[in-house]
């Protein structure tokens, strides 16, 4: 069978369904130990999915995709392994402990914050170079969530709100990608003209489609009460259908046409909004609160694209090539800030991981920058000819 590219996108949208439907065959009222470890198995299969479908929301210049597929699996690789072997070697955790489907959970949402976080300078560095990136944000994530979860509660602040990762995940990906960004200072990244196609933008629209249908199942990753876990889930697409239709709105209202490049980013913003006030509000009005969040997000995130992204790589010299501060940096702090207001007793703790975060992340990918530039050689960035054998059909007369 010739697999073209709609056939790929529709065989690509099965697994997507297929992996729900696994997903709901476990039922909350009749869930035991062996429920919840089919549970928490299913979870880890849908991260890992989204992990890979982040690549493919980063398939849009037509010349750079092989590069995405393959600096995406390299970052992947090392911070999964630097994550779990720093558990294993370094903290001395219990084998046991370890290796099992709670803590993979974490690994792999290590790995996909990397993997959003070389958004930022994807196509700016050489292929090899994004293994060394994935060892440096292992170590990143470690001292982050050490800092949340001991360093600010020891300090008498709280501990910080943040079970679906406004600020583990979105923020430290957003603001180590610009510390790294920050020390390669790559000039030649602005003049990228980075042409798309209807082919290469299918896969955004396909991979960002699929992303929030499988949002649930990541800011509910580590949560083990079926309770908090359908309210996740509740206020996870409420809030998607929020920014789904905001984003929409200011597309339109601001630039006439929909900008799929935008779009399709922006949408995603609720649920990255959610993720640390994602059980923060009252039970009756947790869904309207949701959807309310994710309109601000969506519209907030629609107009970053539009409005921030040029004013700031413009003022820092820097381009972040994939808009990532325009959805997870921004709507990282939407939610942290949301959940320091509505949660009682949450604000200290909030707002001081928040301002951690930034600082960790702007300072360790400064540091993984430094490192990148000092063994990197000019080339041609955002091409595919650089590391990948090709065999095109030849060009008729």
């Amino acid at each position: 069978m010739k697999w073209t590219s709609t056939k790929l996108l529709v065989a690509l949208a099965f697994v997507g369904l297929m992996s729900m439907l696994f997903v709901g065959t476990v039922s909350a009222d009749t869930m035991n130990a062996d429920d919840y470890n089919e549970a928490m198995f299913n979870k880890n299969m849908d991260i890992w999915f989204m992990l890979m479908l982040v690549a493919f929301l980063m398939l849009f210049i037509r010349k750079f995709e092989w590069g995405v597929c393959l600096g995406v699996l390299l970052v992947t690789a090392t911070s999964f392994i630097s994550y779990m072997f720093i558990d294993q070697f370094y903290l001395g955790k219990d084998f046991s402990q370890v290796w099992s489907m709670g803590n993979m959970i974490m690994a792999v949402v290590c790995s996909i914050t990397a993997v959003i976080g070389i958004g930022v300078f994807l196509g700016t560095v050489r292929m090899w170079q994004y293994l060394v990136a994935g060892v440096f944000f292992g170590a990143t994530f470690q001292l982050v969530l050490w800092t949340m979860n001991s360093l600010i509660p020891d300090l008498g602040l709280g501990t910080p709100v943040d079970p679906g990762g406004s600020i583990l995940v979105h923020m430290l990906a957003a603001y180590w990608g610009w510390g790294v960004i920050l020390a390669l200072r790559e000039k030649k990244a602005f003049d990228e003209p980075m042409y798309i196609s209807k082919h290469s933008t299918s896969f955004v629209w396909l991979a960002s489609m699929l992303l929030f249908v499988l949002w649930p199942s990541f800011v509910t990753g580590t949560l083990d009460n079926m309770a908090d876990v359908t309210m996740g889930t509740i206020t996870c697409y409420m809030a998607g259908i929020g920014s789904i239709i905001s984003a929409y709105l200011v597309c339109v209202g601001v630039q006439k046409k929909v900008n799929p490049l935008i779009y399709t980013y922006a949408l995603l913003a609720g649920p990255v909004a959610i993720g640390s006030p994602l059980l923060a509000f009252d039970m009756e009005i947790a869904a309207w609160a949701a959807l309310g969040l994710g309109l601000i997000a969506g519209a907030i995130s629609a107009l970053s694209f539009i409005f921030l992204q040029p004013w700031l790589c413009k003022k820092a010299g820097v381009l972040d090539v994939m808009g990532v501060h325009n959805l997870h940096g921004v709507g990282g702090w939407l939610g942290a800030l949301t959940a320091a207001i509505v949660v009682s007793g949450a604000f200290s703790a909030n707002v001081a991981a928040a301002i951690l975060v930034v600082v960790i992340g702007l300072g360790t990918g400064a540091i993984c920058g430094g490192v990148i530039r000092l063994t990197r050689k000019e080339q041609e960035w955002f091409t595919d000819d650089t590391d990948f054998i090709d065999n095109p059909a030849p060009k008729t007369q």
